[in-house]
């Protein structure tokens, strides 16, 4: 019966403005080709391309999206 609690969540969850999640296991290739296994129940890709421990996520869009709430100079 621990399929179908499972089968409620998704395994693939898109954060606006943020990572990707996934649940369960996955492989993510990086930039370079590299196959990279997730190994948390849940582990966030990076989407910005900013991140400094890429294919994964550290937070760096929080610090993108502030900037760009910035005032404007335009």
């Amino acid at each position: 019966m621990s399929d179908a609690s499972n089968s409620d969540h998704p395994d693939i969850i898109l954060c606006p403005g943020g990572p990707m999640l996934l649940r369960g296991d996955h492989v993510v290739q990086d930039e370079d080709g590299i196959e990279h296994e997730t190994t948390r129940p849940v582990s966030a890709v990076c989407r910005c391309g900013k991140s400094q421990i890429k294919p994964w996520c550290d937070g760096t869009h929080k610090f993108l999206r502030k900037r760009s709430e910035g005032p404007s100079s335009g």
